[in-house]
């Protein structure tokens, strides 16, 4: 590592890595932080990628990582433990990042990539089959999972709305009541009309058989054949370093229910404070691979165009002085 960079990207991601590669070729010094955890890990292939459907995650990132390093930008794998905003003494801002393993670097923008935190509903066995056959997103998931039996643990007020959806994939979709509140005559009218089945009482495992899943077991004891448990996690981005420097981050509530919590960025990434911009689905709870890469890449032209701003004004400051020297030597 060289120690001061043009930019520092926490975060190694879809978004992270766009952000960083626009930033190489760009001629920015960067470096990418990854710790190495990426969040789609269980699932076996990305998907609504144009061009690279079906790809397996570490190999998406393997890729993008090996463009990013091909235009002279770093890729190292650790943690961004501390960070904060420092003068360089000349007018020019910096931030410094202590590293996990200790080292110390500075930059003088930030992009935080940093993602989000699944927090899976508390049902025994579910967490071992998250991004297999426990899944969330039928635009992820759906054409996997078409015509299978496919059931919706239902957790928040958007339990309605999933299974409606997965119903698009599969004629079969029951619908666990489990500790959402209870659905209304028009929500029922609408499982009915659409051939969804409701069922009451609260779901305390997932069952699986030769290493797939085989049901779902209500407390009652009742177990319900299925293939396929649709989720709804709550969407927690991470904000440890995001809080040090200032960015504090929003929760999304739907009807009081907490859906999740993001950083707020404007439309090009940008954050509340100055120099540190934020991508990925750490500001878009339903940002799809796709879609993170996009804004990382979008984020980054925003970034470069700030520095190419301060770039400018420095050096109109140094010519004014040369011109100035100049004219004093000329009249004497």
């Amino acid at each position: 590592m060289q120690g001061a960079y043009d930019v520092v990207v926490i975060g190694g991601g879809a978004a992270g890595l766009a952000g960083a590669s626009t930033l190489a070729r760009a001629r920015r010094s960067v470096l990418v932080v990854d710790a190495g955890e990426p969040r789609n890990a269980p699932a076996a292939g990305v998907h609504n990628y144009l061009g690279r459907e079906g790809t397996a995650p570490g190999e998406l990132l393997a890729a993008g990582r090996a463009e990013v390093v091909g235009y002279g930008g770093e890729v190292i794998t650790g943690e961004a433990v501390a960070a904060e905003a420092v003068g360089d003494g000349v007018g020019e801002q910096r931030f410094r990042i202590t590293l996990s393993d200790g080292e110390v670097v500075s930059a003088r923008r930030l992009v935080l990539a940093t993602g989000l935190v699944d927090e899976l509903p508390e049902v025994a066995g579910l967490a071992q089959r998250w991004g297999r056959d426990v899944v969330h997103c039928p635009y992820c998931h759906g054409w996997e999972v078409r015509d299978q039996a496919i059931g919706v643990l239902a957790t928040s007020p958007m339990a309605a709305h999933q299974a409606l959806l997965f119903r698009q994939w599969s004629a079969d979709v029951t619908l666990f009541q489990h500790v959402s509140p209870a659905f209304d005559e028009e929500q029922r009218e609408r499982f009915a009309a659409r051939g969804i089945r409701l069922v009451d009482g609260e779901v305390v495992a997932v069952e699986c058989r030769d290493d797939q899943l085989s049901g779902v077991r209500l407390r009652s004891g009742e177990v319900v054949a299925r293939q396929v448990l649709a989720v709804a996690p709550r969407f927690m981005a991470r904000v440890d370093v995001a809080g040090a420097l200032g960015v504090e981050p929003v929760e999304q509530r739907v009807d009081g229910h907490l859906m999740g919590r993001y950083l707020p960025v404007d439309a090009v990434g940008a954050t509340s404070v100055p120099g540190v911009w934020a991508v990925g689905d750490a500001v878009d709870l339903k940002a799809r691979v796709i879609s993170s890469a996009a804004a990382g890449a979008n984020a980054a032209a925003a970034v470069n165009l700030d520095l190419v701003e301060e770039d400018t004004a420095r050096a109109v400051l140094r010519h004014r002085e040369r011109s100035v020297g100049g004219s004093g030597s000329a009249d004497g």
